[in-house]
């Protein structure tokens, strides 16, 4: 099926619904967190609880309590299945051009007028949305296919002001590995490479130990 036979929704709606997610089973788990950055080592303790909400344990130092919270966070959220209903109902979609890879635009009306993305192959490889007053754009390069759905494993992000379209911070790179602990894929590694001048900031969570948590059920 090509882009052509089909409305852009459904396009689009294939993509999203082929990104892995985990059910709605998930039990929440813990881990063991080394975070490294700009040569200084932190170690503690995450959890993030069935209903996705992360804490960090063990750490003293704020800044990096704070960095490897926003980590848990992002992990969680990117992990949450909603429908495409619960997510897209209020847009509309048409397509766009397709670029010299095949990549397929898709641009959105609606609630999220001005977002748009780009699939290949079935992966949304290009992600343009305004969030929280900036707009992030996200390439995906290469991802894991886990056989229930595909995970990003290389994949860039930058933030530009909505207005001027003036860049906001460096350009940042990242790298995400994963195992698989029970039935589900975690997060088990992401490095995080990011422009600042000369010389790249670079962050890396480790997460090992990883131990899911009593299903309540």
């Amino acid at each position: 099926m090509t882009a052509t036979q089909i409305s852009a929704q459904e396009f689009f709606r294939a993509a999203y619904e082929n990104r892995y997610t985990w059910d709605r089973n998930f039990p929440g788990y813990t881990a063991d967190i080394t975070y490294k950055v700009d040569g200084q080592i932190f170690t503690g303790r995450i959890c993030i609880n069935a209903n996705l909400k992360a804490e960090v344990f063990e750490i003293e130092d704020e800044q990096a309590k704070q960095a490897i919270h926003n980590q848990a966070w992002e992990i969680a959220i990117h992990r949450i299945r909603r429908s495409f209903e619960e997510t897209h109902g209020a847009n509309t979609f048409s397509y766009g051009s397709t670029d010299e890879t095949g990549a397929v635009e898709i641009i959105l009306g609606g609630k999220s007028e001005g977002d748009k993305y780009k699939v290949h192959n079935n992966v949304v490889s290009l992600v343009h949305r305004h969030i929280h007053g900036v707009v992030v754009t996200i390439n995906t390069f290469s991802t894991h296919d886990t056989g229930e759905g595909y995970l990003p494993h290389t994949y860039d992000s930058v933030y530009h002001d909505p207005k001027t379209g003036e860049q906001k911070g460096g350009r940042s790179e990242f790298v995400d590995e994963y195992e698989k602990v029970g039935d589900y894929f975690i997060l088990n590694r992401r490095e995080i490479r990011t422009e600042t001048g000369a010389k790249p900031s670079i962050q890396e969570f480790t997460f090992s130990n990883i131990k899911l948590l009593e299903s309540a059920a």
